[in-house]
């Protein structure tokens, strides 16, 4: 029947004409009493194909029709297609139907009929589907909303059936939110545990694959399902001793967890989840509050748990053997107060440490400078490339970084974008690369080398006051001590070779090594210097090889594959020295994945502008997280 009106509906809409009459048979007789009859009477797939009959036709042209004399039935039964080109049957119907002098017969109601609803009683929420029911629900992200908007449309549903001078208006009473309240309860509840309280109302248990046979339920005088328990005998209050049971996976109960969860000035899981229960029981409670407290933004922003990419390859600068300095790494520390000149009146001033690192073997080369110009920068990389060679690549922070830890490093801003500064690269065929901003672990094997120069001044120096010639002379120092630390694991066994070190690569040896055996007097013939120098270097790399780059093969961490940040994401910019409400707030628009596909930089777009950030220096906010 329902086909049949669709299709009628349609012929009639594509023809211009007007039809004086429009007849609809059918061989049901139940059907055409379903049509004849008001779809409320009926259960819910019934009415809604009636619903959908009245909408498309009139009820008063439905006609009954015998299975003998019903075209449609030839096809049910069974006929080939030569035959259905020649039956005049099909094509043209019964004989009668053609006669204007027939009389049409009136469909008789039946008295008893199948689907028609026991007990009907009106409700505020009869006929709803129950897929239209959460639609509502999701609809609000607050408790409170929710229930004015439930107790406005009871009230709504009430005044329509009282006298004018009964009509409710004005605001809402305590009475009609608790109403409604309920109602959303009932609502949910029906949805949830239907199967549980069909069981209740009629056997009184459970079957044993209940989820809350253990909580012993019971239907309260308000048709609401609560926990039977064991403390009927305390002196607790009846909300609190028979609390109200709610599903796990539901916006309904999500919003009650919320809602206390704020109004608990933002507790923990055990403090919400403690309130809660008070008034109510969602199965599964703690982890059911732990995913919505989880969502919670404000307490993302304390949480500040930062995004941990998987960790990327090496660079090939680090794992390919070349001549020492050849790829650099080059970083500022400081300042150092020292002495100016010897005079007895002599005043402090300040001196910074230019630290330059190998990325193969790990050398170090320390400079002074007298303060943060282009200058005073390139007389220390003119004096590194004097003793160590010209290098290909240098690599550094981004200015940015050291903002937060001294203002007078501030100035490195502008050292880095000198016109000078940037030419004598260009000339020199040197590539300068810098790591993305605030993001110091992209450089953290030079940022673990300046911990360590800085960590062998204090201990030798303390609070003293050097000379220049006494500060170069100490950093010279400590450069030794840095190139004879081991970068192979050292052996216990005596007749193995010496650990290697960066001093290897560099002298041959260990830099602070005792002097070797004279061998002046030596024969030309037998010493072969040239081929024996060559054949330790090669050795030295062989060894390098071997023994040190394994080491670099585990991740000692962010060794977990994690799914990459999407573009859109709500995130906070963590800061250095500013607390978690005072972080920027911005919006991920662009992302910048690595040589494996994995993201570990992106473009942020703030309220002061676009900025690049490593997804390590993060926050990402639970907004929208599905």
């Amino acid at each position: 029947a329902v086909l049949l009106a669709n299709l009628m509906y349609k012929v009639i809409n594509s023809f211009k004409a007007n039809f004086n009459r429009v007849c609809y048979w059918c061989d049901s007789t139940i059907a055409l009493s379903w049509i004849k009859s008001e779809p409320t009477t009926f259960q819910i797939f019934v009415a809604n194909r009636i619903n959908e009959i009245h909408r498309l036709s009139d009820r008063s042209h439905w006609y009954h029709v015998r299975s003998g004399d019903n075209p449609a039935d030839i096809i049910s039964r069974g006929l080939s297609p030569e035959m259905i080109l020649e039956n005049k049957f099909w094509w043209e119907g019964p004989p009668w139907l053609a006669d204007t002098s027939y009389t049409l017969q009136k469909v008789t109601k039946l008295n008893e009929l199948p689907e028609v609803k026991k007990g009907f009683k009106i409700s505020a929420f009869v006929g709803v589907n129950a897929k239209h029911e959460f639609q509502i629900l999701e609809k609000y992200s607050s408790l409170i909303k929710l229930q004015r908007v439930v107790a406005y449309v009871l009230r709504f549903l009430q005044n329509t059936s009282t006298h004018k001078g009964e009509k409710l208006s004005g605001e809402l009473t305590n009475k009609e939110i608790n109403n409604a309240m309920r109602k959303l309860i009932v609502l949910v509840q029906g949805q949830y545990f239907s199967q549980a309280l069909e069981q209740i109302k009629t056997s009184k248990t459970l079957s044993k694959t209940s989820k809350i046979l253990t909580l012993n339920p019971f239907i309260d005088t308000n048709g609401i399902l609560r926990v039977g328990g064991r403390l009927s005998k305390s002196l607790l209050h009846s909300d609190h001793k028979h609390p109200i049971i709610l599903p796990s996976n539901c916006t309904f109960t999500n919003l009650i967890i919320d809602f206390e969860h704020k109004r608990n000035m933002h507790s923990g899981v055990e403090g919400t989840l403690a309130l809660i229960r008070t008034r109510f029981w969602p199965i599964h409670g703690r982890s059911t509050v732990k995913k919505v407290i989880h969502k919670c933004v404000k307490c993302a922003r304390f949480r500040y748990i930062s995004e941990t990419p998987f960790m990327g390859d090496l660079p090939h600068e680090r794992v390919q053997p070349t001549r020492p300095f050849l790829h650099t790494a080059v970083d500022y520390a400081g300042p150092f107060l020292i002495k100016d000149g010897k005079t007895r009146n002599r005043k402090i001033v300040k001196a910074y440490l230019c630290l330059f690192l190998c990325f193969a073997t790990k050398a170090v080369h320390l400079e002074v400078a007298s303060d943060l110009s282009t200058s005073a920068f390139l007389n220390a990389f003119k004096r590194f490339v004097g003793r160590r060679g010209i290098c290909r690549s240098l690599y550094s922070d981004n200015g940015t970084n050291f903002v937060g830890a001294n203002r007078e490093l501030k100035q490195v801003i502008q050292l880095l974008s000198d016109n000078e500064f940037s030419d004598f690269f260009k000339l020199n065929s040197i590539e300068w690369k810098f790591i993305p901003s605030r993001s110091p672990h992209f450089g953290g094997f030079y940022e673990a080398a300046i911990k360590s120069a800085k960590s062998i001044m204090k201990r030798i120096v303390g609070n003293a006051h050097l000379t220049f010639e006494q500060l170069t002379t100490v950093f010279v120092q400590i450069e030794s001590v840095l190139n004879s630390r081991p970068i192979t694991p050292i052996s216990s066994d005596p007749n193995d070779l010496l650990a290697l070190t960066p001093g290897h690569f560099l002298i041959g040896d260990v830099l602070n090594c005792i002097p070797q055996e004279h061998v002046i007097d030596t024969p030309e013939n037998r010493l072969n210097h040239y081929e024996r120098l060559n054949q330790m270097f090669q050795q030295f790399w062989k060894r390098w090889t071997s023994e040190y780059t394994h080491t670099l093969q585990a991740r000692g961490k962010w060794n977990k594959q994690r799914p990459d940040i999407k573009i859109g994401a709500m995130v906070l910019l963590k800061g250095e020295s500013t607390p978690p409400l005072l972080w920027p707030l911005g919006r991920v628009v662009e992302l910048h994945p690595g040589s494996d596909k994995v993201t570990r930089v992106v473009t942020v777009k703030t309220g002061s502008g676009l900025v690049k950030r490593a997804v390590a220096k993060l926050c990402i906010l639970p907004i929208n997280e599905e």
